[in-house]
Parts: structure tokens; sequence; C-alpha cells
């Protein structure tokens, strides 16, 4: 197939997607700059698709692609150098870049009926400055776990604020008819209302830290799933003999009850999940039993609400590791907290832009070392969404 770098530009540079960071303020000196913003985003994406992996990466892959880039932008100051980029990306406002992110995922990632939206938090742990005491930098992100896209993160300093960064998250989120799923730090009733609010239902996870609602679920479900005479027969009941493990994992939605009083306060509420889990691993003695609970909103079919509870840890698997593995995020040792977090916006783009190239056989890994040998497939990863349409992206 034959590309046309007219259709690049009109695609890649002025595409809803870079648009959308058209608004992104600029925090150098208006009239003396040598460099456009807007240009060194668009070297920056290509390179951190192309493999680099710091911002000398980035400034050494300009000029190694002089001819391919003249093709479709003029660069009349030259490249910038690895200080510059670093400079400005030290000085980008990270919450507008955030913004800008989810605003560009929200116009140009395919439609997310009854998709699940995994929310989780990651740390970045070599960004840690003891000399300054200085905690890593959390990461909270949203990913459609069905497309595989990453569709927002908010950068928070350390674990605690992950909670206060949910919120900020979800509100520039397309969540219409999606299923979210959020682990127990999320299980707030506040969370609950504004996800009802945006026209998406929840499932949360519940432990402890939910006292007097999660001992309220527990006694309810020993009693009405264990115990002898049990009144609810299990909704799910399957084994799973992979990886050297034999897993058996049952599930329960129940309905509220006199017994779960508890939970009336919660907005939305309509069951409560139970899912045992029992295992036993090659070559260790014992067999382990666990048990968790999860409240959701969802109207679905129990096995629609046990498919989602298990595709909640695809963010685990196939965004955090990902980015541990494939893009080294946690071997990344930048101290600056402003471009460490702006940082990881860049993988993130990357990182989507790499998951639409799957037309390309092979893994990620491999895809993105392409894309930085081969010119055509990098036209192709940032054409392929704008031929193809919307409905066909993965």
């Amino acid at each position: 197939m034959t590309f046309v770098f007219s259709d690049l530009v009109k695609f890649f540079l002025f595409s809803q997607l870079l648009a959308s960071f058209a608004t992104l303020p600029d925090p150098r000196c208006a009239g003396r700059t040598r460099h456009r913003l807007r240009d060194m985003l668009v070297i920056a994406i290509c390179a951190v698709v192309a493999g680099a992996e710091t911002w000398v990466d980035i400034a050494h892959y300009g000029p190694l692609k002089q001819a391919w880039r003249a093709t479709f932008r003029e660069l009349p100051s030259g490249i910038p150098s690895h200080d510059t980029f670093r400079r400005v990306f030290s000085r980008l406002d990270p919450q507008a870049l955030e913004q800008c992110f989810r605003q560009g995922m929200a116009t140009t990632a395919p439609p997310l009926p009854r998709e699940v939206v995994a929310i989780d938090g990651k740390t970045v742990r070599r960004s840690v400055d003891r000399g300054r005491a200085q905690g890593p930098l959390h990461v909270v992100s949203a990913f459609a776990t069905g497309h595989g896209l990453s569709l927002g993160q908010v950068g928070v300093i350390g674990k605690g604020p992950e909670l206060a960064a949910i919120p900020g998250l979800i509100n520039g989120l397309p969540l219409a008819n999606t299923i979210v799923t959020v682990d127990a730090l999320g299980c707030q009733r506040a969370i609950a209302r504004q996800l009802l609010a945006r026209q998406a239902d929840y499932i949360f996870a519940l432990k402890g830290n939910q006292g007097r609602s999660y001992r309220a679920v527990n006694t309810s479900c020993q009693e009405s799933c264990v115990d002898r005479w049990a009144a609810y027969p299990a909704d799910y009941d399957a084994f799973d003999r992979r990886h050297g493990r034999w897993v058996r994992r049952r599930a329960w939605v129940l309905p509220l009850s006199d017994a779960l009083a508890a939970l009336r306060a919660w907005p939305g509420l309509r069951a409560v999940i139970a899912v045992e889990t029992i295992r036993q691993v090659q070559h260790q003695p014992g067999t382990h039993v666990e048990w968790r609970y999860y409240l959701t909103s969802c109207p679905d079919a129990p096995a629609v609400l046990i498919q989602a509870i298990r595709r909640h840890w695809a963010i685990e698997n196939s965004l955090h590791w990902v980015l541990d593995v494939v893009f080294r995020e946690d071997e990344a040792r930048s101290r600056d907290r402003v471009a460490t977090r702006n940082f990881a916006v860049l993988r993130k783009l990357a990182f989507n832009r790499l998951q639409q190239g799957k037309h390309q056989p092979g893994s990620l890994r491999a895809r993105r070392r392409n894309a930085g040998w081969n010119d055509n497939y990098m036209t192709q990863l940032l054409t392929r969404a704008r031929q193809n349409g919307r409905a066909t992206a993965p």
C-alpha cells in the first residue's frame, strides 16, 4: 500500500489527537524560541515509538531520520538538542499535557460500548530522589482492556494521593456504557456517584478498608454460599489448569437483602459478587483458598461480571508490565518530577500507536524496533487509524 506524505501531514500533525495539544500552553517566552512546541512533540512521539528512552535518544533520533522527516515537516532551526528537550518538557504543565492526552483519546479512540475500563496506579520506581527527600512518582492510569489502549493518566507523588487523583482522571474519559473496575482503594461512594453521572457502571473490590460493609458482606456470603443448605448455588464454576497451577473458581452474584442493610447507602448498587479461588501450585505443598468480594451497579449477566473482574488485571499485564519491560519505564533515572511525568505521557502515546499497529506480525517490542528501522512502517503506524476508520481499530 502506498502512503502519500501530504496525507500523513493532515492526519498526524493536524489529526484530532495532536490537535488536542494545540491548546497546550508553551512555557517559554514568546518571540524568543527557536523551535516550535508542536515540532518538538512530533519528534518526541516518533522517537519514543521508535525506541527512544531518554532525552538524548530523542535528540539523536531527529538527525538520523532527517530525510524521512523532511518529506512532511520543515525545521528551519534544525533539531533541538537533548538539553532543549529536557528543559522544555521540564517546564510544560504536566496537568495540561495529561488533560490534552485524555481529550485526544476521547475524540480519537474507537467506541467503547460495554468496554471494561480498568483504573489502577503504578510507581515509577527510580524517580525517587533521597537527596531532596522526594518520593517516587505514582501514575494513576485508565486502560481500555478490550481495545488495549491507554485512555489517560494522572501523576501524583506517592500512593497516598492516588484516591484524590481518580475523580480527575474519570472526568476526562469517554465512559458512557462502560464497566469501570477499581481496586479497594477507590471503593468510595463519591466515585460511584461520579461514575453513574458519567453513564458508566462500576465494579469495586471490597476489602477491610470498608470495615462495616466488608464484615456484613463476608458474613452474608458465608451463610448464603458456603454453609450447609446454602440458599444460592454458584453462578460460575470453572477449572483452570495452566502454568503449573490447578485453579477452581466459583462465583456468586447475590442480590441485596436485609442482611446487607449496611450497603443501602451505596449509589446505584445492584448486587454483591463473591469469588472463591481454590489454588494448588505444582511442587508446592497445600491448597490455598481465597475469598474476594465486589460491589457492582451492573445489570449484566453473571458471566459478564466475572469476565469483567478477570479483565481488570489486563492493566497490570498489558499496560504496566509492557511499560516496564518494553519501554523500560522503571529503569528511567530522571529525577525531575515534571519531566518524568511528561515522559510517562509520551510512552503511553507511543504505546497506543504501537497497539494500533497490530497489522504488523510480531511482538510489541518487534513493532517498536521495526518502526525505528522502517520508515514505511512508521508511516503506517501514524496513518492506519485514519485510513481504516474508528470502527476497525483494535
